[in-house]
């Protein structure tokens, strides 16, 4: 008498003898700070329904060659612990674990789906209607690139731009290194002049909403402005001297641009945001390029000297979508308001203090 087939939305840590039959969906290997390499993927049954799973270093040699994506098959025996990866990339609360004596036969299974995607709208992700330990599929069409951070000592490639999909919602994306790299070239070969869409399977939320009033400037090094390129927001490696951005501009002479450190408070507490370019001119109507030659007209060429004008920056409620940088004691402003009926609307339905 053979064994039934298990579902994946049953599986709890009553048992270790479950029999499930499945299509791989994804595999990658990750290897910790002590050089220690494990697996994990993301399986999928009949129903459509996922989980994640754990092969430890000390069965790796064992599966590590087995386990092909896409690939569909029986899987006998594991052990259920609750699912407390790091970064989750499905909604089922328990994890699955290889034992010593858990089997995989691969078999042909035609009616479990075929890889797909699960795309988070971008509407629910602008609701905040996602988790910050969740990684999701997103697709949309590139319609801004906001800032390239090339690849220098000491730092990596980052491209930031801007998502649209076809609700016109607009989000947000970071692609870092190897991601970054792929998008420049693709994005300044020729050949390639039509819109780029991208899609990014176990993308991370990593942005927050919160409230806030700002107090104070905190005085940096650098003053109140950086010299960028002319199309995107990187910055210039010589205000001097003219260059080619990674964007692919040609920059003669690069312009100012905001980068500016405030203090916020909400109640007792105190962090440092960064207002950047497009944020900062919002507020203040008029340019960086426009405030500095101002500043040079009057005889004024000392960047950490701050203009009265930015003294419209402080002492202002708003609303905050920010990306946290704990390494830097700090926070990225992405986007904010300062709409009263909005910033009290988030207070109260979003903003909850810890008792």
């Amino acid at each position: 008498m053979s064994r039934k087939v298990d579902s994946v939305k049953d599986i709890n840590n009553s048992k270790e003898t479950w029999r499930l039959a499945v299509r791989i969906m994804d595999v990658w290997s990750v290897v910790n700070n002590k050089g220690i390499e494990h697996l994990e993927m993301i399986v999928m049954d009949s129903l459509g329904d996922r989980i994640q799973v754990l092969i430890r270093h000390d069965h790796l040699l064992k599966w590590k060659e087995v386990i092909k994506e896409n690939m569909t098959c029986i899987i006998n025996n594991g052990s259920v612990y609750n699912n407390d990866f790091q970064w989750k990339v499905c909604d089922h609360s328990k994890k699955l674990v290889f034992l010593g004596g858990t089997t995989m036969k691969a078999i042909e299974l035609q009616n479990i789906p075929p890889k797909g995607y699960f795309f988070k709208d971008f509407g629910e992700i602008l609701q905040g209607k996602c988790k910050t330990d969740r990684l999701e599929d997103i697709i949309g069409v590139v319609s801004e690139i906001n800032h390239i951070q090339s690849n220098t000592p000491g730092k990596k490639v980052v491209v930031s731009v801007v998502l649209k999909d076809l609700k016109g919602n607009c989000i947000n994306c970071n692609l870092w290194e190897i991601y970054g790299s792929k998008f420049l070239a693709y994005y300044n070969d020729p050949k390639n002049n039509g819109a780029i869409v991208i899609l990014l399977t176990h993308a991370m939320e990593t942005l927050c909403v919160t409230v806030a009033t700002t107090l104070k400037f905190t005085v940096s090094k650098y003053g109140w402005f950086y010299y960028g390129c002319t199309r995107c927001s990187s910055k210039a490696p010589n205000p001097e001297k003219a260059y080619e951005c990674s964007c692919g501009q040609n920059v003669e002479q690069p312009i100012p641009r905001y980068k500016i450190e405030i203090y916020v408070s909400n109640g007792e507490s105190k962090y440092r945001f960064v207002f950047w370019d497009s944020e900062c001119a919002a507020i203040l109507g008029m340019t960086a390029e426009f405030m500095h030659n101002s500043m040079v007209e009057n005889g004024e060429y000392d960047p950490m000297v701050y203009p009265d004008e930015l003294e419209m920056l402080l002492n202002k409620k708003m609303a905050f979508r920010v990306k946290v940088q704990p390494t830097f004691s700090q926070a990225s402003v992405w986007k904010l308001c300062d709409d009263e009926a909005f910033v009290k609307e988030i207070e109260n339905d979003y903003i909850v203090e810890d008792v």
